[in-house]
């Protein structure tokens, strides 16, 4: 046996242990990210008041009313975490955060550093459900699988 074969006897079933664990990573991914988005704009909600002075004051959105770009925000923040929580239209939802990940970072110019990192941090998990899709435990696989039959 050469050190080839050898060395695929015991790799093999490593990559096959994580090949089984990529779903379950895929979700984790897409609740973690959706989380952190949706607690924004739940907490939009909860002081409308503040989230628009902050639209008026602090975040400078480009061609939107202050007011029109509240509305605009919780609602991205409240909907598209939804879809890609339970992976419907999962890479569309990945996108639409990411866009408005980077705006965000755009719009609000006194972003410290580790508000950065953390901006950052969640552009690259979007990064890896835009790319490689929400996996099979998402809606977007049961449809693709069952009613598209692919």
């Amino acid at each position: 046996m050469t050190l080839a074969q050898r060395t695929a006897q015991w790799v093999t079933p490593i990559i096959k242990g994580l090949d089984s664990l990529q779903p379950l990573i895929d979700l984790g991914v897409r609740l973690w990210v959706a989380n952190v988005f949706w607690k924004s704009g739940v907490e939009s909600l909860k002081d409308w008041e503040m989230t628009v002075d902050l639209f008026t004051n602090e975040f400078h959105v480009p061609l939107l009313s202050p007011h029109a770009a509240a509305i605009l925000g919780t609602g991205v923040e409240l909907v598209f975490p939804v879809f890609l929580a339970l992976g419907l239209a999962g890479r569309f939802s990945a996108g639409v955060l990411f866009v408005f990940n980077i705006m965000a970072v755009v719009s609000y110019p006194a972003l410290n550093e580790a508000g950065l990192k953390d901006h950052i941090y969640w552009g690259i998990l979007l990064m890896v459900s835009l790319f490689h899709g929400p996996g099979k435990i998402s809606i977007d696989y049961f449809i693709r699988r069952h009613w598209m039959g692919k």
